[in-house]
Order: structure tokens, then C-alpha cells, then sequence
């Protein structure tokens, strides 16, 4: 095999703010994988709270690149776990390294990754359509610019209810809320009823990552569902998340891949967990790799290419929230560079 590799900036369509900062552009890497002239494509985002900057991921891929290109490959189980204990400290690099491994794998065998695990795409979740924090008149513009059926709110604000309710005003739509790990107990438990009454479904991740002596209260009382995002990252998270969440949600970068990824849904729902799949803003690529999982979930955000202002590649298209895939094998992806969407 040989190894490829591109590193972009990717334009937000607007400023994009969560509790923990704001950033304008989305730093990826795209790796390509050629196994005489099959190409497999993956990606990993980098998350600046998650201290693996696309520079790692670089450095890490060419220190080791003998050992990457001379695995003899056969399937991608076995490519991610010789892959997770050369970069044992690297989950991002390893994510996009499993990605190309599966599209490749899609392509030597002439069929979608759906296709593979047996997933029936009738029952698809509907993608939802993140608004940033921002004033309330700018977060009530952003969701009129966009009319969809599903809504994430992030919140963490002195202004939740304010901002859910100014949103709530002007739509119908459903709407979840993201704290990203911003709120107290005391601030969850009070503000938890209130959007409720919104007509909220669900709250994610409303505590710290460590708080689950909050997350044992509060999943007791809460008369919404909770969805962990920042405390469950790992496998072995899934199993802690039981009885302090009602679902998880999986983000690829994070738990190294599409291979863990399965993995962790055959898991929770064994536990009774609920399931959704995450964005961490990831272009075409990332999201395709998303997309084949819905037959498998419960709830999805995978609206990267929605944010983003730029792409790299197509093969995955969103009417009002429902995904099709395009005709092609693997992930179903053309890899063209970077481009301007309009």
C-alpha cells in the first residue's frame, strides 16, 4: 500500500461558537490509501480541546509510514488494531487511517459500507442542523436561513432559555440542546423543566466529563433524555455511561474510527442505550462515513458540509435533513480537493 495525505482549513459558513470557544475555520486532514490502484479516502478533524493538531497527526503518519504502507491488508478489523497499537496515543490519525481502510475495502468487494454490515436505509434518522451560540437575533437569523426539520441549539449561556425560547418562537422544528459539559447540577436540574416546556427532546452532555456523580442525579431526575458526547469518547466509556445517560454519542474521530464505532453501537445497544452518531465538522468525506452508519442509530448530526463553506469531495446529499448516497462502492465518495460550495 501507499500512503497519501492533504491538510486544509475549511471555511464555517459563519463564525462557529460553543461553550468552550469560537473558531472561524475547521483545520482536517485527509489521508488517501492506494492498494494497487484501489483508493480508499478517511479524514480527521482536529479539535483544539483534544490537543492532536493536524501537525501531530502528520508528524505521527511519517514516522511510521514504512509500517503503514507494509501491512499486508486483508480487512479492516485487523488493519485498525495493528493501526491503534502503532499510534496508541493518536485516535485521530488512526480514525482517518480506518475510514480509508473501510472505503478501500468497499471497493475491492463492489459494495456500499452499509452493504457490507447488512443495513437496511429505509428507517434512516433524519440529520439535524446545528446554531451556533451567538446574540439571539444572530442564532434566530442563522436558523431562518436555513428552514429544517431538526435543530441543535448550542447552549451554556447566562441566556439558554432566552435563546431556546426566541428559537422555539419561530419554528416548529424539533430542537435538542448542546451544552458541551458547560452546566452545574443545580443550573441543569433548573433549566432541564423549562425546556422541556420549549418543546426540547433531548440535552446533550449537560455536565462536566467527570461529573457522574451529577450525571447519577440528574439522569434520575430529568424528565428529558441525556445524550453523552465529551464523557463517552472510548469504548470502554459506553459501559460507565449506563444508568447516568439514556444514550451516547459516537464521535469517529474520537474513538478511532469506523471499526470501534461498531463496536461501541453493538454495545449500547445491549445496554439499552440510545444511539447517535456526531459531527466534529467534518467535510464530505467524514460525513459519508457517518452516513453509513444510520441504519444502525437512533439520532444523527453529521452537518459539517452544511457549516462548512468549502468541501473536498462529493457523494453525499441532504434534502431537508434526509441523506442519499450516491451509486458508488465504499464510502461512495469523489475525493476533488478542496472546492467552493454554493
Amino acid at each position: 500500500m501507499k500512503v497519501k495525505y492533504w491538510s486544509y482549513c475549511l471555511k464555517f459558513r459563519h463564525p462557529f461558537t460553543i461553550s468552550k470557544g469560537t473558531k472561524t475555520h475547521q483545520p482536517t486532514l485527509i489521508v488517501e490509501l492506494d492498494n494497487r490502484g484501489i483508493k480508499g479516502y478517511g479524514e480527521a478533524p482536529s479539535i483544539a480541546y483534544y490537543n492532536i493538531p493536524v501537525e501531530k497527526m502528520i508528524a505521527d503518519l511519517e514516522s511510521k509510514r514504512t509500517f503503514i504502507e507494509n501491512f499486508a491488508f486483508m480487512e479492516p478489523e485487523r488493519y485498525w488494531h495493528y493501526l491503534h497499537h502503532l499510534f496508541p496515543q493518536n485516535s485521530f490519525l488512526v480514525c482517518a487511517l480506518d475510514m480509508a481502510a473501510w472505503d478501500m475495502y468497499g471497493k475491492l468487494r463492489q459494495k456500499k459500507l452499509y452493504e457490507l454490515w447488512n443495513g437496511d436505509i429505509s428507517k434512516n434518522p433524519i440529520c439535524d442542523y446545528t446554531i451556533g451560540i451567538d446574540t439571539i437575533e444572530k442564532m434566530v437569523a442563522k436558523m431562518k436561513e436555513k428552514p429544517w426539520p431538526i435543530y441543535k441549539i448550542k447552549v451554556g449561556t447566562t441566556d439558554d432559555i432566552a435563546i431556546v425560547k426566541a428559537l422555539r418562537d419561530n419554528t416548529n422544528a424539533k430542537l435538542r440542546v448542546d451544552a458541551n459539559a458547560a452546566w452545574k447540577l443545580d443550573t441543569a436540574l433548573k433549566l432541564i423543566p423549562q425546556l422541556k416546556e420549549l418543546g426540547v427532546e433531548l440535552v446533550e452532555q449537560p455536565l462536566a466529563k467527570d461529573d457522574w456523580e451529577g450525571m447519577k442525579i440528574l439522569y434520575k431526575e430529568s424528565s428529558l433524555p441525556l445524550y453523552a458526547d465529551e464523557s463517552c469518547v472510548f469504548e470502554q466509556d459506553v459501559e460507565k455511561c449506563n444508568q447516568h445517560f439514556h444514550g451516547i454519542n459516537i464521535k469517529l474521530t474520537k474513538c478511532s474510527g469506523i471499526t470501534p464505532a461498531l463496536r461501541m453501537i453493538k454495545k449500547a445497544r445491549e445496554l439499552g442505550l440510545k444511539i447517535m452518531v456526531g459531527s466534529m465538522n467534518e467535510s464530505t468525506i467524514g460525513s459519508a462515513a457517518i452516513a453509513h452508519l444510520l441504519p444502525f442509530i437512533d439520532e444523527v448530526d453529521m452537518d459539517g458540509p452544511l457549516l462548512l463553506e468549502e468541501d473536498v469531495a462529493t457523494g453525499i446529499d441532504y434534502d431537508y435533513g434526509k441523506i442519499s448516497y450516491s451509486n458508488g462502492p465504499g464510502l461512495g465518495i469523489t475525493y476533488q480537493g478542496i472546492f467552493q460550495k454554493h
